[in-house]
């Protein structure tokens, strides 16, 4: 098993409660905050102000390379095995849109998956406090902090609404 990291885990009922919670504890200089809500909520994520993700540059790249493998494909295969018809030119781009069309959405949704694979397995989630209130109505809020702040964050959880309050063990 895992040993958990030490930290303080707040447990609330509304949403406008985390979410308040959320922005006096960036207020504070807590930024490495872990948030559980059963479905997403736009309200915790203002507060948490996240940047957009990497993944979606995953998917630009493998649509990109999709699509321009397609053109190269068709292309490259066009001018390896010639066939002349009726005076039309060998390589000609509108009959292959379709086929690259397909590659670009077949390598787009790899890169995708791949995406999100990489960038969950650099960022573990092993160690870190959950309850399982936290998958139907609860939301929840985990401060990674050394034992010394506890006192303070449970404070300030408490004043925002936090229904429960708990310390990972030392």
């Amino acid at each position: 098993m895992a040993k958990i990291r030490s930290g303080v885990l707040g447990s609330f009922f509304h949403v406008d409660a985390a979410t308040q919670a959320i922005e006096e504890l960036r207020a504070r200089g807590h930024e490495d905050l872990t948030v559980y809500s059963a479905s997403p909520n736009h309200e915790i994520e203002g507060a948490l102000a996240h940047k957009g993700s990497w993944v979606r540059l995953f998917t630009l790249i493998g649509g990109l390379t999709g699509c321009a493998a397609g053109f190269a494909m068709t292309i490259w295969m066009s001018d390896d095995w010639p066939l002349l018809l009726g005076g039309k030119p060998i390589a000609s781009v509108p009959p292959y849109v379709v086929i690259a069309f397909e590659l670009t959405i077949l390598f787009g949704a790899l890169a995708t998956v791949a995406g999100i694979l990489v960038l969950s397995l650099l960022k573990p989630t092993t160690g870190l406090m959950y309850d399982e209130k936290f998958t139907d109505d609860h939301v929840g809020i985990f401060v990674p902090c050394q034992p010394g702040a506890y006192g303070d964050i449970e404070e300030l959880m408490k004043r925002a609404g936090s229904v429960e309050v708990r310390h990972a063990p030392a």
